[in-house]
């Protein structure tokens, strides 16, 4: 029986190129200058087009990490004052809803399921992201949380011992290898969405299911749970 769901934050709750393309190109130019190009190209972006590549860095890993990426080419520069900067900006980046949000996780609250959000961005830009809709979740963590970040699974640990729910009732739910991994690893069921940039033939090995967007959920749990 699924009791609680467990959610992603970019290219889950959000659509990943939707809402970080345009905004990640004035990002690089800012920080790296007549570095960009090569900057862009370290972080897996595509200037020409406004998007990530598939397998790019930003996808899934920490600030922390894109932080120490782009630092190979930034020499001189603080590492805790660059994610000070990223932290802050992403807090106002308007956010792209693949489906609309609200309604979908009121039906999910509606069918009894407890909400959460596990992401690798930072908590404070995490909970700035999803303001507009924080009274549906139970639990928020980001990778500086006090859990550490995805794909280990301490962040679904976190929310189990919060919530009560045994990690058998709970799936996590997002758009790439390391929330699967992460589920996976907390002994959840996994579900993928197509709304990051990765496509449904990298998520499927590691999913019970992959669906187009996080508007097909409803649905399928209902089905899983009547079934």
């Amino acid at each position: 029986m699924i009791r609680a769901v467990i959610f992603d934050k970019d290219g889950t709750l959000f659509d990943f190129n939707a809402t970080w393309g345009a905004w990640t190109r004035g990002m690089i130019v800012s920080e790296a200058k007549e570095k960009a190009d090569e900057m862009a190209d370290l972080l897996g972006y595509d200037m020409d087009a406004g998007v990530f590549r598939q397998g790019s860095i930003v996808i899934a890993e920490t600030v922390s990490v894109v932080a120490d990426a782009m630092l190979t080419l930034l020499p001189g520069q603080d590492k805790a004052a660059l994610v000070a900067r990223m932290k802050e900006a992403t807090k106002h980046v308007p956010q792209v809803e693949p489906v609309p949000l609200r309604p979908v996780l009121r039906t999910l609250r509606d069918m009894g399921l407890v909400l959460g959000v596990a992401t690798n961005d930072a908590e404070g830009p995490a909970r700035a992201n999803i303001a507009h809709v924080a009274d549906m979740f139970d639990f928020v963590a980001g990778f500086d949380s006090g859990f550490g970040g995805k794909p280990a699974p301490g962040q679904l640990h976190g929310f189990c011992a919060a919530t009560g729910i045994a990690p058998a009732d709970c799936i996590m739910v997002g758009d790439s290898l390391h929330d699967l991994h992460a589920g996976r690893g907390a002994g959840m069921g996994c579900v993928g969405v197509l709304t990051g940039p990765a496509p449904r033939s990298e998520l499927e090995p590691d999913a019970d299911v992959v669906l187009r967007t996080i508007g097909d959920l409803p649905d399928w749990i209902a089905a899983q749970n009547n079934g």
